[in-house]
């Protein structure tokens, strides 16, 4: 059993700064590349930024210079930090994760976690 949960999220101001967070439950797993996505009503869902265990980042263009992935391997917790928020980075943003279960996997799986509500509104 793996649990993804995300917080962090609500409602700001254009030109705001949030943080959400990710955190990874489970036993006996490791944690591959963490990443984040959104998805907007009428857009596309859109992977905007990715972590992987040498804490390589990659970020999509439209956040690129305003967000920031980060992990806490010992926590299990990944984060992004968000500046300078616009409306149109309203969605619902999602935590997701390639994981191996020790006990029933050999090849590593991706989860989902439920997502964590932005809007950007004045």
């Amino acid at each position: 059993q793996v649990d993804l949960v995300e917080s962090g999220g609500g409602l700001v101001q254009p030109g705001a700064s949030l943080r959400l967070s990710c955190t990874i439950s489970g036993s006996k797993i490791d944690i591959s590349t963490v990443g984040w996505a959104r998805q907007a009503p009428g857009k596309e869902h859109e992977l905007v930024a990715s972590i992987t265990t040498d804490e390589s980042t990659t970020y999509s263009d439209s956040v690129k210079g305003r967000f920031t992935i980060s992990r806490d391997n010992a926590k299990n917790t990944a984060y992004l930090q968000m500046h300078s928020l616009k409306p149109e980075d309203t969605a619902l943003y999602s935590c997701t994760a390639n994981i191996l279960l020790y006990e029933s996997d050999s090849n590593y799986r991706q989860f989902w976690g439920q997502g964590t509500q932005v809007t950007v509104s004045s």
